[in-house]
This record gives C-alpha cells, structure tokens and sequence, in this order.
C-alpha cells in the first residue's frame, strides 16, 4: 500500500486530490507562511509548497508527500485571503475590470527515496466590470472568505469573469492536478 500525504488543511486541495486517489491523509504542516524579504509571489508558492512538504516527511520519511501553495499577485502586489465580507468586496471592487495573477505551486517528495519534484502553474485571470450589488451578492452566497482572491471559480465565482488563461484548470482551485498526476506516475506510484 503506498501511503500519500496532503501537507495541507484546506478542504479544497483534499477534495482535489481525491480526483487522483481515495488513499491518502491530510495532515496540516505547522510553518510560518510569511513572505520573506523581496520574494515576489511566485517564490512564496514555489518555498511554501516545498516547506509544507518538507515539514511533513520530517515525521514520515518514507511516505510521498504532496505539499502545495497558492499566492495571489494584482499589479505587483501579493494578495491574500480576505478574512471578512468587508475585505473581500474590498478585493472584488480592486479587481474589477483589472487581470490578477495566481501562482500555484505543488511538491512531491519522499526522503527517503530521494525523489523531489516541483512545479509553479501560473494563471491569468480576467476579471469582467463588476457592479457593488453583484459583488455583496456574490459573497453572501459564495462565502469566499478563505479563499485567496476572494472566488470560488468551482463554484458561483466563475461568474465572475471574462477568462482564465492557464495550463492547468485545477491550479486556480489551489492543486494543480496534472502537475500531481506527472508527479506521481514519475515517482511509480
């Protein structure tokens, strides 16, 4: 039996997963998830998606942890989970009309087989000119809150768009599956 680790909480990335396989756990990494001095918002994901992996094979050497991070980039600025309505209509109102850049990272590693790989999907959205009354709308009944960038595009928050440019569909959803997928068939899972 090969034994997978989700290094995450997210109940998003878990039921991603679950695409691919029902035999994993989730166990949630304890790291600082700050950014550091000068790191631009694809270097957070890329360092935060290997940290969380990394964190977890400390404890569990033999498995193949699957670690992932997402980070949010409008006109330079890193983006991150609203936290309360007021914020996310806040980001909402910012994005409308504009393009927003997510970065989404995913490892699989396994120490003590040595094996590592990493990859950053990178995906444009575009957003369409959204009015205030949609945008309160769309949060009550969305509830994006713990979401970064304040959308769920599984879900109601596809509405909230013009486009989505991206190698992977599943990345904007926090998991870039087809970079898993190759991840996984490499390592001979």
């Amino acid at each position: 039996m090969t034994q997978i680790i989700l290094a995450s909480s997210s109940p998003y990335r878990k039921q991603l997963l679950s695409r691919l396989t029902s035999d994993f756990e989730c166990i949630s990494p304890d790291i600082d998830e700050s950014a550091k001095a000068g790191e631009k918002p694809n270097q957070i994901a890329e360092r935060l998606a290997t940290e969380k992996a990394t964190e977890i094979s400390q404890n569990w050497p033999d498995h193949w942890i699957i670690g992932s991070d997402q980070t949010t980039d409008f006109g330079g600025q890193l983006i991150g989970k609203p936290s309360s309505a007021e914020n996310a209509e806040a980001q909402l109102r910012n994005f409308s009309g504009n393009d927003v850049t997510f970065y989404t990272s995913a490892c699989l590693i396994n120490t003590a087989k040595g094996f590592a790989r990493s990859e950053t999907i990178t995906t444009l959205v575009k957003f369409r000119t959204l009015e205030d009354q949609e945008i309160s709308t769309y949060i009550a009944l969305d509830n994006p809150l713990d979401c970064t960038g304040s959308f769920k595009c599984e879900s109601l928050g596809i509405g909230l768009f013009d486009s989505i440019e991206s190698k992977d569909p599943t990345a904007l959803i926090g998991l870039p599956l087809i970079s898993v997928a190759r991840f996984i068939r490499e390592a001979g899972i």
